[in-house]
């Protein structure tokens, strides 16, 4: 899946006790109703995000994540996180090209 948006936050590095690392960054998407949406990256991906600022245009290869907790009182809960593995940025599209030649659709193919 992927997801393309505004880059708003980029978050410290979080490093945990068993080497775990994870680095999460908040994406503004673009779509008819714009969304907050928060990415994890884990492990060696957290540099991924290094070659990238604020307000950057981005396109994210993700992964959606799901897991299942049960708490101290046995109630089960659920719980889903969005992981990204590849980021870059995207290839806007052509507009009103000049280089495009319009006189081969100018005849008729009859």
């Amino acid at each position: 899946m992927e997801i393309l948006g505004i880059l708003k936050q980029i978050f410290e590095i979080k490093h945990f006790k068993n080497g775990f690392k994870k680095r999460e960054i908040l994406v503004l998407t673009e779509e008819q109703y714009p969304q907050n949406l928060l990415i994890e990256f884990l492990q060696s991906k957290v540099k991924l995000i290094e070659n990238f600022s604020l307000e950057d245009r981005i396109k994210i290869f993700i992964n959606l994540k799901g897991r299942e907790w049960i708490t101290p009182t046995g109630e089960k809960k659920y719980f889903n996180s969005i992981q990204g593995w590849k980021i870059e940025k995207p290839i806007e599209p052509v507009k009103n090209s000049s280089s495009t030649n319009s006189d081969e659709f100018d005849e008729l193919p009859f």
